[in-house]
């Protein structure tokens, strides 16, 4: 018999097959059920309701930006400079590429937004909490020099909520995006470097978008 995990990771993935290819309004618990070869009921046991399936599967991506973005805190070969830019970065590219790869997910997104904000709250708490290890770590370097990191974190997260979500605020290119967000986080770092800082502020625009592949 197949633990319970195995069975929910099975429906989560026959569940998100079904939401990319008829969308997220028009599929029914009992379509789900039937691609896991199972009866209604059965999934009821698993997931209260399809929302609930569509929160899961929103966890599941969102944990693994989660995981990307500790790699990069956790890089020693990054100044903290260089790890606010490349966390920023990424949050931007993988939710842009995510979007821009399976449209539907946008669909999800906004109804997620509407019905649990408390998922969106979660995931910006867990990304508030690296940010605060960066400029805590800045701090110690000599990069930075901030009296309250948990304010500044806070703050970031509001001066860059277009580029968490970009394709729910804008329909800019990836490129257009990386230009303002290089923009921005050039007139942020100009408030947070320390003046003994080795970078100055003019040579942060040029390095600030990293390389992107396909």
């Amino acid at each position: 018999m197949l633990c319970k995990k195995t069975m929910r990771d099975g429906i989560l993935k026959a569940a998100k097959q079904r939401f990319l290819h008829y969308g997220y309004p028009k599929t029914t618990m009992a379509e789900i059920a039937c691609d896991c070869k199972m009866s209604p009921g059965n999934l009821y046991r698993y997931f209260p309701g399809k929302m609930d399936i569509a929160f899961s599967i929103a966890e599941k991506h969102g944990q693994k930006t989660l995981d990307d973005l500790r790699e990069v805190v956790r890089d020693k070969t990054l100044s903290c400079v260089e790890k606010l830019k490349k966390f920023h970065f990424t949050v931007m590219q993988e939710t842009y590429r995510s979007l821009e790869d399976d449209p539907k997910i946008y669909e999800i997104a906004q109804i997620l937004s509407k019905d649990r904000p408390e998922f969106a709250n979660a995931q910006m708490a867990r990304e508030r909490a690296l940010l605060v290890e960066i400029l805590s770590a800045g701090n110690a370097s000599g990069e930075f020099h901030i009296d309250d990191v948990v304010f500044v974190a806070e703050m970031l997260q509001s001066a860059t909520m277009k580029f968490s979500y970009p394709q729910l605020w804008s329909k800019l290119s990836l490129e257009k995006l990386q230009r303002e967000l290089s923009g921005v986080l050039n007139l942020v770092l100009g408030g947070l470097l320390s003046s003994s800082a080795e970078v100055p502020i003019d040579d942060l625009a040029p390095s600030l978008a990293p390389t992107t592949t396909g």
